[in-house]
């Protein structure tokens, strides 16, 4: 359904994304700030992957033109409550576009969170809105150019982790193009052994399908130990759900396949590199800054009535929780995981 929230001068409304997709999309690949996660193909996708309703707002000028969008998911959960979220299960998202579409697109969120009875609105980038609480310090964000070729992308790698890229080198490995299913096992087993619930197959498998999207795999002795599923877009290659197996890490597999993946986006026609977000302080902050990646604040924006939804993995008090899930058998944590997970966003 189509509803207007804000009036002129610029209009907000809730787009029905099976007439507008086609029309937000190349406004969003026109904007020099846009992430895949703006694009509607992402509402979409996470809306079938995950069950939970793509709400996506516009901003016109009265002669229809678009202005500004803000990619919305309506996220409800009974373990982690609810909010709308932009950009669900992504790390970048919020208003996008001319800036005088932010207080309208803003005031739109709002509106439509009161409307649906939700007291939460999450913003994970662009503007943030007069009033909004904003986060910049729990965040950081990893992009760089790619080198001109493999030589040059090895020289621009420090020192240090150099020497592991060139030990990976040295391994049986096969780099080569995955299945989405020997990759989702890999991946699985990865985030298990990290204490977290495993996103629901049908969300990869969506977002594959409708964003331009490959997966690398690293095989020893014809396993497959390593996987990335990375997407493309605007000459940016995003290495987003990938792991290793618990034999991944003796045969450097992880080295080997982002290196891999540089040399990859490359021929694809890719100029950058984003290796995506971590959370300050952690291990996979410090392993991308070891890469050469100058870790960015990510600043993100909430408006609460109200206690708002915590679902940061690193809170004390989910401690235990992460402990007895590193536990579980796959079968059972690949069983329990997606129900769970798909709640996140």
């Amino acid at each position: 359904m189509t509803m207007a929230l804000v009036q002129a001068p610029i209009g907000v409304r809730e787009a029905n994304l099976r007439d507008d997709a086609a029309r937000i999309d190349a406004f969003v690949r026109a904007q020099p700030e846009a992430t895949p996660f703006h694009l509607p193909g992402w509402s979409i996708a996470v809306e079938r992957g995950c069950r939970q309703r793509a709400r996506y707002l516009v901003a016109e000028h009265a002669d229809g033109a678009i202005a500004g969008v803000l990619p919305l998911t309506e996220m409800r959960s009974r373990l982690f409550g609810r909010a709308l979220v932009s950009t669900a299960f992504g790390v970048d998202g919020g208003i996008l576009g001319d800036p005088a579409t932010n207080a309208p697109l803003a005031a739109g969120a709002w509106a439509l969170a009161e409307r649906l009875g939700i007291g939460s609105v999450e913003l994970r980038g662009g503007a943030v809105p007069d009033g909004w609480t904003a986060d910049a310090g729990s965040y950081l964000g990893f992009a760089r150019d790619l080198a001109a070729d493999e030589d040059a992308e090895l020289l621009a790698i420090p020192r240090k982790q150099r020497a592991e890229v060139r030990r990976a080198l040295g391994f049986d490995l096969e780099v080569e193009a995955g299945t989405l299913a020997e990759h989702y096992a890999v991946y699985a087993e990865s985030v298990r052994n990290l204490g977290t619930p495993v996103f629901p197959r049908a969300l990869l498998r969506s977002v594959a399908e409708v964003i331009d999207a490959d997966i690398l795999t690293v095989r020893h002795r014809g396993r497959a130990v390593a996987s990335v599923l990375s997407l493309y877009f605007n000459g940016t290659v995003y290495p987003y759900w990938g792991g290793g197996t618990a034999a991944a890490r003796a045969l450097r597999a992880n080295d080997r396949m982002y290196f891999a993946l540089m040399a990859h986006a490359r021929k694809r026609g890719c100029t950058r590199f984003d290796f995506g977000r971590s959370k300050v302080g952690t291990g996979a902050a410090a392993f991308k800054k070891n890469w050469g990646f100058a870790g960015q604040p990510l600043v993100y924006a909430r408006k609460s009535d109200g206690p708002a939804r915590e679902i940061n993995p690193l809170n004390p008090k989910y401690a235990l929780m992460v402990r007895t899930w590193q536990k579980l058998p796959l079968w059972v944590a690949n069983l329990a995981g997606p129900p769970i997970s798909r709640g996140l966003g």
